[in-house]
């Protein structure tokens, strides 16, 4: 029998939560956060389930696992994990992580106001701002490149039928689901209609494209659907409600699901270097984006976004995962 001790720092991203762990994760073995991310996925899955499902966690939960950094080029590393499984990048999880560390001075940067992010899909660059009372007000995170995969990919689903998304990468794969003859804009359905419907979308296009990152092969598979629709304020660009998980809707407007929302648009000639481009969450709450600088992604046109966005603490917590628990390793009702 054994027992392990996690000490986290929870706390959310915009209404989406973050569970930052910063005691109790496992030595990986690995060159880079991409292959620990690897070594994890192989031996430590039991971790992330245990500590993002019920009874510890629910349906919505994310997180990450704080590493020291694998070389001078860093100021620390992170592994995501969350519902849907250990990602290879998540915007808000940076967001909300950059806040804890901070804030609660578990790392040092070598540059004040700038952290130095290894992430298992590359470097990400952190800035954040400090208000009169020394807490983290606002982190911007540059985030790896980004690009528009694919274009009017046909897919039916069982409740509205013919369906066609664009497929765009921003540190994962997302299906885009913008308004068209079968679906009218997420202002017309509820959070539960949304997620009803996704699972199988998901599945489906899994099933019949291919979705491999051209540079690292094991950055693979559509994980989330990004549906879209009309905006709350007008002054915003965006809105969206990311699926993720088994049942998950993101209560922020999504890190990686904006960048790549800006890699389509930029790919559309819809937005270009410089633009400001204000994303708003299902349920209202605002990130900024901005496309920093245009490159290639293997043979794709891409860009290096930007997103920014706040967190807030909202606890400490001391977390066991018995084994003489019959639900050490988390569950899910479905």
């Amino acid at each position: 029998m054994s027992c392990k001790t996690f000490f986290c720092v929870d706390a959310h991203t915009c209404g989406n939560p973050v569970r930052v762990v910063c005691g109790g994760a496992p030595l990986l073995k690995g060159v880079n956060m991409s292959e620990k991310r690897q070594h994890f996925l192989k031996q430590f899955d039991w971790i992330r389930r245990g500590l993002m499902f019920e009874p510890r966690g629910h349906d919505m939960m994310s997180g990450t696992l704080i590493y020291e950094a694998s070389s001078d080029e860093f100021d620390v590393s992170i592994l995501f994990i969350e519902t849907s499984g250990c990602l290879p990048m998540c915007g808000h999880g940076t967001i909300g992580t950059v806040t804890v560390l901070i804030e609660k001075e578990i790392v040092t940067p070598k540059t004040e106001g700038i952290l130095r992010i290894e992430t298992p899909a590359g470097l990400v660059v952190a800035t954040y701002n400090r208000d009169e009372k020394n807490r983290v007000k606002s982190v911007k995170i540059v985030n790896v490149a980004s690009f528009l995969h694919s274009t009017s990919l046909e897919i039916s689903s069982d409740t509205l039928g013919t369906l066609k998304v664009d497929v765009a990468f921003g540190g994962n794969f997302y299906a885009i689901v913008e308004p068209q003859e079968n679906f009218s804009g997420i202002e017309n359905f509820t959070a539960g209609q949304l997620i009803s419907m996704s699972a199988q979308l998901r599945k489906s296009l899994n099933e019949r494209y291919d979705f491999v990152h051209p540079l690292n092969e094991t950055i693979c598979g559509l994980s989330h659907i990004e549906w879209t629709g009309s905006v709350i304020d007008e002054s915003s660009t965006a809105r969206n409600a990311v699926f993720y998980g088994d049942k998950a809707i993101d209560r922020s407007p999504c890190g990686t699901g904006t960048s790549a929302r800006m890699a389509q648009w930029y790919s559309q000639g819809k937005l270009k270097k410089g633009d400001t481009f204000i994303h708003e969450s299902f349920i209202g709450s605002k990130f900024i984006g901005e496309i920093v600088e245009e490159v290639k992604v293997g043979s794709y046109d891409g860009i290096i976004p930007s997103v920014e966005g706040w967190a807030k603490i909202i606890g400490l917590n001391t977390i066991t995962i018995d084994d003489d628990d019959p639900y050490a390793h988390g569950f899910q009702v479905i």
